[in-house]
């Protein structure tokens, strides 16, 4: 198995400038973007956001259910998100003054935000130090070994914040996600020549 630091610099090498890839210029909507991302590519997301985010947030509450459906249509579960979008834009505004909370059992309190989601949230608007455990970052730290097969998600976010520094949490979260997205693919990942040291790699 690579020592941590190996493994950092292999990180480094692969994704030397990691960043959320949901685009979103205010808070409240990286929070409708991230809810929107539950099974669909960030790239998906980005494309009908693009038609939503231009409406503020206000704006947003006081659409119908139906038109905010006909926006976000090329979504899987869109008529499920498109209350959700309702409900979060009433909710920030009712009880958060349209201020997004830095607060996980606010942000889990709002449907659709789960417990990666509100990581997610909080590491990238607030800094707050966190693993945001996705299907990415699940396969690839299992491929090397960092965890075990059958941990769970909530397990392995534990495990992820006693192997690394706090302060390299939201970095090293981003750059296992991308890793795992661009390189560490779950069909046909890019192993030929791959510097990482991992159970899957043939």
């Amino acid at each position: 198995m690579m020592t941590i630091n190996k493994l950092k610099e292999n990180l480094d090498y692969y994704i030397p400038n990691p960043k959320c890839e949901l685009e979103y210029e205010k808070d409240y909507e990286l929070v409708i973007s991230v809810m929107l991302s539950a099974q669909c590519t960030d790239k998906r997301v980005n494309e009908v956001t693009k038609k939503l985010y231009k409406y503020e947030l206000k704006e947003i509450a006081n659409l119908s259910i139906n038109d905010i459906e006909n926006i976000i249509m090329p979504l899987g579960s869109y008529h499920k998100k498109a209350m959700y979008i309702h409900k979060i834009a009433n909710i920030l505004i009712t009880k958060y003054n349209s201020i997004v909370p830095n607060n996980r059992k606010s942000l889990e309190s709002m449907p659709g935000i789960g417990r990666k989601s509100s990581n997610v949230i909080l590491s990238e608007i607030f800094n707050e130090p966190t693993f945001a455990v996705d299907t990415h970052v699940e396969r690839v730290t299992k491929r090397l070994g960092l965890v075990n097969e059958n941990d769970t998600p909530l397990i392995i976010e534990k495990k992820l914040c006693k192997i690394f520094n706090k302060n390299d949490y939201n970095k090293i979260n981003h750059q296992i996600l991308l890793f795992g997205r661009y390189y560490c693919k779950a069909k046909n990942p890019l192993c030929k020549n791959c510097k990482m040291n991992c159970k899957y790699k043939k």
